[in-house]
């Protein structure tokens, strides 16, 4: 029945461009992954499927059964995974049509995080746009190298503002366990991680992308179990650079694409490529995983 369905959804790929769901279920609060189970399903693997749809556009699938494990191959580890493409990790806003083609230097449009922004920026807090509250955003967009600069208060301009906050210390609100070993810390409510080792940040804080609604990633306690540099999914034969599973089908991976889109994964934390690099130098196996929070709302 399983194969089944697999095959009725990816008829429904290739005709909507739509994101193939496997099936299968783990246990959420295990600090190791169940073993898979027998057949092919238990060798799916989150990845990027193959569509028409520009890269920026391909959400991240994963499922909850973990992937087949093995130890690669010395020259598998040997190769470096490829850079993303130029343009990939760029602070890209998404605005109104009319804003993005059109000769705008200063919106009027009022952005999803118009409120959060304002508050941010010390401007009087209404929720409106205004040609004052406009000034000012450019001004912060220009310096953080967001495109467009013409003052539209959206999701990449607020992340941008909560990572900038968040640099010196980014467990000022204590809601990562501080332990003696390094725990990879994953905020969902703000969207970002990092590494730390007692009281000390080693890593990040940098801009993640967790799950979706119905897909989310997993909280509280879990454990590397397994890390693959190469791996590719066997369901989408599409790279996953840098994979480090904690949880089931659950990893932290870099991702060939924009992590800003508004569609979360299906479980997964992607990462940049360029810090899931990072981040693969850092962690090892059985280093310690910590999820709180909820990913807000597109």
């Amino acid at each position: 029945m399983i194969s089944g369905r697999i095959a009725c959804r990816s008829i429904a790929v290739l005709l909507a461009g739509a994101t193939l769901l496997p099936l299968g279920s783990a246990s959420a609060d295990t600090a190791d992954p169940v073993p898979p189970a027998s057949g092919p399903e238990a060798e799916l693997a989150p990845g990027i499927p193959l569509s028409l749809l520009p890269l920026w556009q391909l959400d991240t699938p994963d499922q909850a059964l973990p992937p087949k494990v093995y130890k690669p191959s010395e020259e598998e580890e040997a190769v470096e995974p490829q850079d993303a493409p130029e343009g990939a990790d760029d602070l890209v806003e998404y605005v109104d049509p009319m804003d993005s083609f059109g000769d705008v230097t200063c919106s009027e449009e009022t952005g999803q995080r118009q409120r959060e922004v304002e508050r941010w920026l010390k401007r009087p807090v209404d929720g409106e746009q205004s040609k004052g509250d406009c000034q000012a955003i450019r001004a912060f967009q220009k310096k953080h190298r967001i495109r467009p600069a013409i003052g539209y208060a959206g999701h990449v301009t607020w992340a941008t503002m909560q990572l900038v906050t968040a640099s010196k210390n980014p467990n000022a609100a204590k809601k990562c366990p501080v332990r003696e070993y390094r725990v990879a810390c994953v905020d969902l409510d703000r969207q970002m991680a990092w590494v730390q080792q007692g009281r000390k940040v080693v890593y990040g804080p940098v801009h993640i992308r967790s799950g979706r609604a119905g897909y989310d990633t997993r909280k509280g306690w879990h454990r590397v179990y397994w890390r693959h540099k190469n791996h590719v999914s066997s369901l989408y034969n599409s790279p996953m650079p840098y994979s480090q599973f904690f949880s089931g089908g659950q990893a932290f991976h870099g991702i060939y694409g924009n992590i800003f889109t508004g569609v979360g994964s299906m479980g997964c934390v992607n990462l940049r490529v360029e810090d899931a690099r990072r981040l693969w130098v850092l962690l090892k196996k059985n280093d310690r995983v910590y999820v709180w929070g909820r990913r807000p709302a597109a």
